[in-house]
């Protein structure tokens, strides 16, 4: 049986650039649509970001949340594959 952290991977290596899902989201798709708080521990621990981009991840609300780099280098990361990101709030 496969973990909540890896289908929570999964999921989030499936994110294709200049694309975001929200915590929520992330959490419906790995099959537990109540832990999206859980979701945002998990990606806070992800071992290797150029393989699991955590930083596509953001809040229902928006909100670019927050990176284990800090929240600069997530908009930057975002910012550089083509999202458009205002008053650190995701435009969709």
């Amino acid at each position: 049986m496969i973990s909540f952290q890896e289908r929570v991977f999964r999921v989030v290596k499936k994110i294709p650039k200049g694309k975001v899902l929200t915590y929520k989201t992330v959490a419906k798709l790995a099959g537990n649509p109540k832990a999206w708080r859980a979701v945002g521990n998990i990606l806070n621990k992800n071992p290797n970001p150029k393989i699991i981009p955590c930083h596509r991840v953001v809040k229902s609300n928006g909100k670019v949340g927050g990176y284990k780099d800090g929240t600069k280098k997530k908009i930057s990361l975002l910012k550089k594959e083509g999202v458009v990101v205002k008053k650190r709030r995701v435009v969709i």
